[in-house]
């Protein structure tokens, strides 16, 4: 793991490359209280001198050589993505140009950035809050159309709004029972109406369970929304497998028991990634091997957030555990309206899966980040504590604490209060170097 320097990174100037090597164009950024000076003594333009968001064209020399022809961006501090005075450098995609004015920019003061420090440095100067940075580095990563809302959402800071309602809640709450410490000599003195604190916080805890609960199906949106095909032998289940990928992805048999092993792979629909588990047909078998493929059929149904039972005129469906939150779509096929050999039926399967499939497009916050389901579920344990305290008549000192427990958790998920190294050093590593 690549850790940031532990003085204050800030002080330095720090420059990466951009973009992926290989195109017409790569950008190179510089980020720091350096930046225009440094830029500026290698080209013929004072960047001190030039209005904020523009660009200019110049060259970049090494004192005596012209190396590139390029255009600078200028952004001037605070109105820049770090909020420090900032310069990016279009140049020609040459990897030899681009790593001699990386060359050049570390010769005079710079040194390269590590992985997400841009975002990081946008995290420090207020730019940009925890959650927002994290959803920077999912938007990057984001390969379909749900993910990419998922992080459009938290980045535009919907998710961060909701977390400032239920902390500014928590907070009125928690300066009303220490108000009744101040002035615990009087022992009937009541700033805080018990039936009303009830209230409140029991609403305050459905919200947080209602957000924790949304973390399931944006972790399968994030992966790929686990799809099982299950059903006795030879009903059509890999045959299925092979027409929604289009290819010949799974064997396809006569033979009963051919599957042995789970298979999977994905595909979009509506913007949305599938993946799909072809799992051993489901039988009484003696044979000690398809019996293991078979106990994995069920371990994959078991999993799935949507199960595809299959089965064919005359054979019933297959009788496994189903939970309340999964979607059966259940297919006969080999009928006329069904045929998965020959595409019969297939695009309203695909409709009914997109239906299936968590909606990501309206303004409901859903979780993806396991820190961040953590840090709920501590707040709801902190909150549980106080909904038990209120009902005994637990000492408002002691409510307090367990209020400010909660305040606290969920400042964890922002970074609204002092965030340790250790835990800022694990979120911008896994970022690409140039964020």
């Amino acid at each position: 793991m690549n850790n940031f320097h532990s003085s204050t990174p800030q002080e330095d100037t720090i420059c990466a490359l951009a973009t992926a090597p290989g195109g017409a164009i790569g950008i190179i950024r510089i980020s720091g209280p350096q930046t225009f000076a440094v830029v500026s003594n290698l080209c013929q333009l004072c960047c001190d001198a030039v209005a904020a968001n523009t660009i200019h064209y110049t060259h970049i020399t090494d004192g005596t050589t012209i190396i590139d022809e390029v255009l600078l961006s200028v952004f001037r501090a605070p109105h820049s993505y770090t909020g420090e005075d900032s310069v990016e450098i279009s140049c020609h995609g040459s990897s030899y140009i681009l790593n001699k004015v990386l060359e050049l920019l570390m010769q005079n003061g710079c040194r390269m950035a590590n992985p997400g420090e841009y975002t990081m440095r946008a995290y420090l100067n207020g730019k940009l809050d925890l959650s927002q940075a994290e959803a920077v580095a999912d938007l990057i990563a984001s390969t379909n159309k749900a993910t990419h809302d998922i992080a459009m959402n938290q980045l535009r800071g919907h998710f961060s709004s909701e977390l400032a309602q239920l902390r500014e809640q928590l907070l009125k709450l928690t300066s009303l029972l220490e108000l009744e410490l101040d002035f615990s000599d009087h022992e009937d003195l009541e700033f805080a109406n018990r039936t009303e604190l009830l209230e409140l916080a029991q609403k305050i805890d459905d919200h947080i369970t209602r957000l924790a609960d949304t973390f399931h199906a944006g972790n399968a949106i994030k992966n790929g929304i686990p799809v099982a095909i299950v059903g006795a032998p030879n009903v059509g289940k890999s045959t299925l497998l092979n027409a929604l990928l289009g290819e010949e992805r799974a064997i396809v048999s006569d033979i009963q028991g051919t599957t042995r092993d789970a298979i999977e792979d994905t595909i979009q629909l509506g913007g949305i990634t599938f993946r799909f588990i072809d799992t051993a047909g489901i039988r009484h078998t003696d044979d000690k091997i398809e019996n293991l493929g078979i106990e994995r059929s069920i371990s994959a149904a078991q999993r799935a957030h949507i199960i595809l039972m299959v089965t064919e005129p005359g054979i019933p469906y297959p009788n496994i555990p189903i939970r309340d939150d999964q979607t059966v779509i259940h297919i006969e096929n080999k009928t006329p309206t069904f045929q998965a050999k020959h595409g019969i039926g297939l695009d309203n399967l695909r409709q009914q899966l997109i239906a299936a499939a968590p909606n990501t497009s309206d303004s409901d916050t859903i979780i993806t980040s396991a820190r961040h389901y953590e840090a709920l579920l501590r707040a709801h344990t902190s909150l549980l504590r106080v909904l038990e305290g209120l009902h005994t008549n637990l000492p408002g000192d002691l409510l307090a604490e367990d209020l400010r427990l909660t305040l606290h958790h969920l400042s964890d998920i922002t970074g609204g209060q002092i965030t340790p190294q250790e835990t800022l050093n694990n979120i911008f590593s896994h970022f690409c170097v140039g964020k």
